[in-house]
């Protein structure tokens, strides 16, 4: 805009007032005319959400306690695994997050994905973000946070991606490059609640990636062949390192070996996490990140010692700003409903398995849980009985209240049932998928109105049995007595 080259009278203060004033109201009404500048929301942004100085906890930027009480979202009939942005509907999100709101969710988890985010390295797709920006600004608009989760395979990957996502150099400064972006992109968006790196992390077994990895961090541990031939109790002449493949996880004798290779995991996963952290912060230095991290992290019980995931919690909360971790009643395989028995060795699994997340001192939140309810899986060939919609409703319930003090967020897994699913999402949700809102919705919304009123406190110390992290790494046997252990310590103190 070009001004007239005059010179106007000298203005007194009260003019200079008036015409600041009018100046701001000209700003203010634009703004107002406007529905939306650069992808964000023009309702006034959502305070900002931190961690409290006890460390331990959420607060906002108004100083009040903050607690993720919400849900993972996806919409039924977008097939599975579901196309949350290649099918985005912007009429039914603001629908969706109407409801969320009246069943008094305050945070939605979503999952970014390479086939709406990031096709070519180093490049964000601009149609991914213009959805995005769109769900972003009605979130907010509804009062939600948004807690975006690193891209994945949910609708399809590219060719450069489809490798190891953990050890390879090449998929890591892609990784990087796509944080650094995104970050800096949606910096100082404070509907953003946190990111988190990737939906259940879990360092594969063996990749070309890993073996070359591999081979360089014995060469670290053990400078000479000689020390490892010993620390591993071989006779035979040792093998120079570089030429060493990964231990057999099947295998019937697992000594050091075994479990240099699982601490050799667990460092893969801490490069993995502090790499992508640093490529947020630099695109964002305010951001929150965690990881959401699969049960199989704890191994107090894992389907296989190859399925330790790596990401140990005591080694990957320094990196991080919170933790999170996912659950389902797994503890003697598919959680059936059966009896009281059942639901208690379940609940002991569960608070082991949280105390060891918890341990690190950080706040925690269960991004995922949840139990199917109101109708029978066909998962495994349908052979799972049919549960109410009041089981559901009971087991959900008992989680969150034997994890209260230690966790401080929960995100049920689905908002709605989702017909189309592979497993117990199908009726996993608050709602079924025409909306009519189930057993568990309405437990739901009355715990969250508890949840605003009475901030979760501290948890009460208990005896419980520690943990031999190192044997159950490498010894089944050792992961069963640690759980019948606990399972005793647990019903002695949930007694009436």
């Amino acid at each position: 805009m070009k001004i007239a080259a005059h010179t106007p009278p000298r203005p007194n203060a009260m003019n200079c007032r008036r015409s600041c004033l009018a100046v701001l109201g000209l700003i203010t009404l634009h703004c107002h005319a406007t529905s939306e500048i650069n992808g964000a929301s023009l309702t006034p942004p959502l305070p900002k959400v931190r961690v409290a100085s006890d460390g331990r906890s959420f607060v906002s930027q108004r100083g009040r306690p903050f607690h993720p009480w919400g849900v993972n979202y996806f919409r039924p009939g977008t097939g599975w695994a579901p196309q949350i942005w290649k099918q985005f509907d912007e009429t039914a999100t603001r629908e969706d997050f109407r409801r969320m709101t009246n069943l008094g969710v305050n945070c939605v988890r979503v999952f970014l994905t390479f086939g709406s985010f990031y096709q070519k390295p180093g490049e964000l797709e601009s149609n991914g973000l213009q959805k995005f920006d769109r769900f972003l600004a009605l979130a907010e608009e509804a009062g939600l946070y948004v807690h975006p989760t690193g891209p994945d395979h949910w609708e399809g990957l590219p060719d450069w991606a489809r490798r190891d996502r953990y050890a390879d150099e090449d998929f890591l400064q892609a990784l990087e490059q796509f944080w650094r972006l995104f970050a800096a992109r949606y910096r100082g968006r404070t509907a953003l609640f946190a990111y988190d790196l990737l939906n259940e992390p879990e360092v594969p077994w063996d990749t070309p990636a890993l073996r070359a990895k591999w081979n360089q961090w014995l060469k670290e541990r053990y400078p000479r062949a000689e020390a490892r031939a010993r620390a591993w109790g071989q006779t035979n002449q040792p093998v120079e390192a570089g030429l060493l493949p990964p231990p057999d996880p099947k295998a019937s004798q697992r000594g050091r070996e075994f479990l240099d290779y699982q601490l050799f995991r667990e460092q893969v996963a801490d490069d993995w996490t502090r790499r992508q952290v640093a490529a947020i912060k630099a695109g964002d230095p305010d951001a929150l990140v965690t990881v959401g991290l699969i049960q199989w992290s704890v191994p107090c019980l894992l389907p296989g010692l190859q399925h330790y995931s790596a990401f140990r919690p005591s080694r990957q909360a320094p990196l991080l700003d919170f933790m999170e971790v996912h659950f389902y009643p797994l503890a003697k395989g598919f959680y059936e409903y059966t009896s009281p028995e059942a639901e208690m060795e379940n609940l002991a699994y569960l608070e082991s398995v949280l105390r060891e997340v918890a341990a690190p001192g950080k706040p925690v939140v269960v991004a995922e849980f949840g139990w199917y309810g109101g109708g029978k899986p066909t998962i495994n060939q349908g052979r799972h009985p049919y549960a109410t919609e009041e089981q559901q409703a009971q087991w959900c319930r008992r989680l969150v209240e034997t994890t209260r003090g230690l966790a401080v967020g929960w995100l049920n897994w689905g908002f709605y049932d989702h017909p189309g699913a592979r497993d117990v999402t199908e009726f996993i949700g608050l709602l079924k998928p025409d909306g009519a809102i189930k057993a568990w919705g309405r437990t739901f919304a009355e715990m969250g109105q508890v949840l605003r009123q009475q901030p979760v406190p501290p948890s009460n110390p208990v005896t419980r049995p520690t943990l031999d992290w190192e044997a159950c790494l490498v010894d089944p046997a050792a992961a069963a007595r640690f759980r019948q252990a606990y399972l005793e310590a647990f019903q002695q103190t949930r007694m009436p």
